[in-house]
């Protein structure tokens, strides 16, 4: 069986080079993160069409997901770009200053933060590393005690626990980095810091509308990292085509003691409402420096693995790690000892399901057929890839194939769990493409004589939507 849950990786200095980017590729990566948190509209240009280049070169088709920075919630630059906060010491945060800053106070890139907080609230710095309570706001300036201190770089992060920052998801940046996504058609964008609903609307509507000239609209991806998200996360959910646990900022917010649970379920609501979930943040991140993970490492992804998300995301560890190829063949390892390990047990999860579209009804028809008859695989001619998705979000271990003559929706499929994207000639004759598809996966070695596969596909054929029929075959 083909390793059912897909891996994206973000690319950087360790990752840039054509032969390093070869080998992830061949190692496993389905998804190239592209950071634009991080250099010019060029470079990310620029490697794109890298990307699109090596994924052909191995045979392979790799899809590309544009990651927004989102709002600049950061301090300003420090005298010597840095400084060392102690315990108990008063530390002011200065909207108004342009001047370095010292051990006494520093800037701040967003200058809202005063009208956002008040006495008693508490800040937390780096990413939860340094902890402020404020004590006053006066004017431009925030004066805190620092609680729990530690050393304070240039730009470092703030959040405020409990969420309530106002600043707004898509910055003037945002929306220039979506035009330049866009230019080379990524498949999936990804919104940082999505308070609400219209946040993604608002997003999905910018890149439909650059997307224009070439006819392309990419997959929204979520990224869920504030608090405020939590409370309406079905609302931004059907907003989106999937969502990001992005566990770095959201644990700042929540406390890192909410977010094991908080991963479960977002998960569980992503499959049931047929979008897809991508875990991320510090899964393997000791492997930036070491060969192999520890122990935590291998069973936090392990257990990302069983919850049934959708890709797991590696983010330091191939942009900037010592270790990029390495990393993703442990993580591929991990992902296909923890599947051999799932339980299955579909009929429970379709008790209760309720279908009114003919399409959706034939995907679950397949998955429930080819689960009880022992099939050895699922071909869905699909134009969109909707089909392979709704099949996707059950786990029968029966591997899934996507079969499209659309090369947008063989890379977009490359994210979905346990589907394998290959593309096909469009064929009039339902007979014809029923005959290809067959020829096509015993040509891949998927399918030998005597092998039982089902296969689903829409009459008249060639119409986005139209999946209408299902057929179990036996290859002669």
């Amino acid at each position: 069986m083909p390793r059912a849950t897909k891996i994206v990786a973000t690319l950087g200095p360790a990752s840039n080079s054509p032969e390093v980017l070869e080998r992830m590729v061949l190692a496993g990566v389905d998804v190239v993160r592209l950071n634009f948190s991080h250099g010019k509209a060029q470079d990310h240009i620029d490697r794109a069409a890298l990307v699109r280049e090596i994924a052909k070169r191995c045979g392979k088709e790799v899809a590309i997901m544009a990651d927004l920075q989102g709002p600049k919630i950061r301090v300003g630059k420090f005298e010597g770009d840095k400084t060392m906060l102690e315990a108990g010491q008063s530390f002011v945060l200065d909207g108004a200053t342009t001047e370095l800053g010292n051990n006494e106070r520093v800037g701040l890139d967003y200058k809202e933060l005063p009208r956002d907080v008040r006495a008693g609230d508490i800040l937390l710095l780096n990413d939860g590393l340094l902890k402020l309570v404020v004590d006053a706001v006066r004017g431009e300036e925030v004066r805190t005690t620092v609680v729990v201190g530690g050393e304070l770089s240039n730009n470092k992060g703030i959040n405020k626990a409990g969420g309530g920052l106002t600043a707004p998801a898509l910055t003037a940046k945002d929306m220039e980095d979506i035009k330049t996504a866009m230019s080379f058609q990524c498949e999936y964008l990804a919104v940082s810091f999505p308070k609400t609903a219209t946040d993604m609307e608002m997003a999905r509507q910018l890149a439909n509308v650059a997307g224009e000239p070439w006819k392309h609209k990419p997959q929204m991806i979520a990224k869920i990292e504030r608090s405020e998200a939590i409370p309406v996360l079905d609302q931004i959910l059907r907003a989106s085509d999937g969502i990001m646990v992005a566990r770095g900022d959201l644990a700042v917010e929540v406390g890192n003691a909410a977010v094991p649970a908080l991963q479960k379920r977002m998960i569980k609501m992503a499959r049931e409402m047929d979008r897809v979930v991508i875990t991320a943040t510090q899964m393997m991140e000791s492997m930036i420096v070491n060969p192999v993970p520890t122990r935590a490492e291998v069973s936090d992804v392990a257990n990302a693995v069983l919850d049934g998300t959708d890709a797991v995301m590696l983010s330091a560890e191939t942009a900037a790690g010592r270790y990029p190829v390495e990393t993703i063949e442990m993580m591929a390892s991990i992902c296909v000892e923890a599947e051999n390990a799932e339980e299955i047990a579909l009929d429970a999860t379709f008790t209760n399901k309720k279908f009114a579209r003919i399409d959706q009804s034939i995907a679950m028809g397949a998955l429930f057929t080819a689960y009880h008859l022992g099939c050895k695989a699922i071909l869905a001619l699909t134009e969109s890839g909707s089909t392979a998705l709704w099949m996707s979000r059950h786990r029968i271990h029966v591997p899934i194939y996507g079969l499209t003559s659309q090369v947008r929706s063989q890379r977009r499929m490359a994210l979905y769990r346990n589907v394998t994207p290959m593309l096909m000639p469009n064929f009039a004759d339902r007979d014809e493409a029923l005959a290809r598809a067959e020829a096509l996966l015993i040509d891949s070695g998927v399918l030998k004589p005597g092998d039982t596969y089902a296969i689903t596909c829409g009459e008249p054929m060639g119409h986005p939507g139209g999946t209408n029929m299902l057929k179990v075959c036996r290859v002669g």
